[in-house]
């Protein structure tokens, strides 16, 4: 209960829950209904960027890097390992009748530092730190973390996205793809114009974390709504409707 009155419950622990056979109160499933109401409606993975609290643990781990001149990507997981992950932590819970994920999950570790201080959750976190530094550049929250893979399946049609919308005026200093925790999710935006793609970056990977927005010089990214196809071209602007046709 939030502030003894707001019911707030993981979604995703109760589904390990339900796959574990194990029927949660109706105060949890309805703290759950909220949360994924929520989610589904603005964006799943704004939960990785803005609530999430490892991801200041992977930002430092990136902080580091860039510190430490470590440029390259490192190894990197196969696409879709995070989907893998997913998968198992509910099957370990359906065979074990157990919470599974939450015995090893770096996000609870961390509330349990927090809150219990306690030492062997915190070498969890500290894991995720070390391996995204020494390991993979992003490599937790971008390949592996099944956490972020569900919010991103249940808001794959939120509203709220960023959009390229100046993408006429990008110069192509890469500087958005640097510092992008999902790189891949620009492309089809910045450079789609001449396939007739929106600016608008729809890819659920996205995390709407801003950060292409904080680096670019030229004003290319700004935060809007997945419906705004509107694109202001370099020299001047037009505003497009969903067939394309200029208004």
């Amino acid at each position: 209960m939030t502030f003894g009155v707001l019911p707030l419950t993981d979604p995703f622990v109760v589904l390990q829950m339900l796959v574990a056979r194990h029927w949660p109160e109706g105060l949890a499933l309805i703290g759950a209904l909220i949360v994924l109401a929520f989610y589904a409606l603005v964006s799943g993975r704004v939960f990785c960027s803005w609530v999430c609290p490892i991801n200041p643990v992977t930002d430092l781990a990136f902080w580091t890097r860039e510190k430490l001149g470590l440029q390259a990507k490192g190894w990197q997981p196969r696409p879709g390992t995070r989907w893998f992950v997913l998968a198992m932590a509910l099957v370990v819970s359906a065979v074990t009748g157990a919470i599974a994920w939450e015995l090893v999950n770096p996000i609870t570790m961390a509330f349990r530092v927090v809150v219990f201080g306690s030492a062997a959750s915190a070498a969890f976190v500290a894991a995720v730190f070390f391996f995204d530094v020494f390991v993979a550049r992003h490599g937790w929250c971008s390949h592996l973390c099944p956490v972020g893979a569900f919010y991103g399946l249940i808001g794959s049609g939120g509203l709220l996205r960023v959009s390229a919308e100046r993408r006429a005026a990008c110069d192509h200093c890469m500087d958005c793809y640097a510092v992008c925790p999902e790189p891949h999710v620009i492309s089809p935006a910045l450079e789609g114009a001449k396939k007739g793609l929106s600016p608008v970056i729809l890819s659920r990977d996205c995390t709407a974390c801003g950060r292409c927005i904080d680096v670019c010089d030229r004003t290319v990214f700004r935060f809007t709504h997945r419906f705004d196809v509107s694109e202001t071209a370099e020299g001047g602007t037009h505003r497009s409707n969903c067939s394309g046709e200029k208004q």
